[in-house]
């Protein structure tokens, strides 16, 4: 697993090639503006571990198996710009960040609003956020959906792993009950190895407390693979 270190430093790369840079007009030199330096911590979760989980080979051919269809690559970007679109109306008033990587989407969930403490059951109360959101990952089915479970340091490395585990599973099974076919979908939890902020506070454990809900395109060049 890549050190904090190692994912800090991957999280800059990423909002410097983003245009978070900007020049000082008198000296030339290059530095992060504050809006990308604010993007950083959210910058640092599963998301930015490398492809989808379990590899694209083998999700691909449950996707091909289900029947489902991929895009092709020069629609890619409205599909994914309406599908944001869709996702930022359907959780505006909502606690769920929604974040843009390129073509792909990522919905910032913190546990406090979908768990209750030390629980991997959803809370009633938040079902119908994801009732919302399974309604616009069902009518895009051209995705891959990763469902991350992440904790604070609190407990255990092993009982976190698993806790992160169980309530990703449970994300994700909610998801494929409400809508959204299961061939697509994935889970990974990462226990307290991706914190998003300080685990020295109480605001900062609640942040790391969280799910995160990937969405990446599937390319109809992926399914001639």
């Amino acid at each position: 697993m890549p050190s904090p270190k190692l994912l800090i430093g991957a999280a800059m790369a990423v909002v410097l090639t983003a245009s978070g840079c900007v020049t000082d007009p008198e000296t030339g030199q290059r530095s992060i503006s504050k809006t990308a330096l604010g993007g950083i911590g959210g910058a640092l979760g599963g998301y930015l571990l490398g492809d989808i989980v379990g590899g694209r080979n083998d999700r691909t051919a449950k996707i091909v198996g289900a029947g489902l269809g991929g895009i092709a690559g020069a629609g890619i970007g409205a599909y994914m710009d309406n599908q944001e679109r869709e996702l930022r109306a359907r959780t505006a008033g909502t606690d769920v960040q929604v974040i843009r990587q390129g073509d792909d989407l990522i919905l910032n969930i913190p546990s406090g609003i979908n768990f209750a403490y030390n629980s991997a059951d959803v809370q009633p109360q938040f079902r119908s956020t994801l009732d919302r959101v399974s309604d616009v990952l069902g009518q895009y089915r051209e995705t891959y959906i990763d469902v991350y479970g992440h904790t604070d340091s609190t407990g255990s490395d092993a009982y976190n792993q698993g806790l992160s585990e169980r309530r990703a599973i449970s994300v994700a099974d909610y998801l494929s009950g409400h809508g959204v076919q299961s061939a697509r979908i994935a889970t990974r939890g990462y226990g307290e190895t991706q914190p998003i902020a300080s685990n020295d506070t109480e605001d900062g454990r609640a942040a790391n407390r969280r799910v995160e809900i990937k969405i990446v395109p599937i390319s109809q060049n992926d399914l001639r693979r």
